[in-house]
């Protein structure tokens, strides 16, 4: 079975960004990824930025580095991130590597 190539549809409402993830987050993508998609958002902190994982099918652990990547640069600007619709598979591996309590919960930008 051939991998799920990687994509993400963005869309922008008033109040946030949603970036809707597919296919499999790995080494391959990962390179490019930040620079050509999340880097113009992740910046843009007048807006929530929304990370919807629905059709997300495989993450390795460089895709788990550039979700704490955005978390982190998110966090430091106080500026609103969710993450939402994580898949099972996806979710615990999130939580093997100790990190899903930080994604879940997200930033607020209220009180981080």
């Amino acid at each position: 079975m051939a991998a799920e190539k990687f994509s993400i549809d963005q869309r922008e409402t008033d109040k946030a960004i949603v970036l809707h993830f597919h296919g499999e987050l790995d080494l391959e993508v990962a390179a490019t990824l930040f620079r050509d998609k999340l880097e113009t958002v992740v910046y843009r902190t007048e807006k929530e930025l929304v990370l919807d994982l629905t059709d997300l099918s495989y993450i390795d652990s460089t895709g788990i580095g550039i979700l704490v990547s955005v978390l982190k640069i998110r966090n430091e600007r106080k500026a609103a991130l969710t993450v939402q619709n994580i898949p099972a598979g996806v979710r615990k591996l999130l939580e093997i590597t100790g990190i899903s309590q930080f994604l879940l919960t997200g930033v607020k930008g209220d009180d981080h």
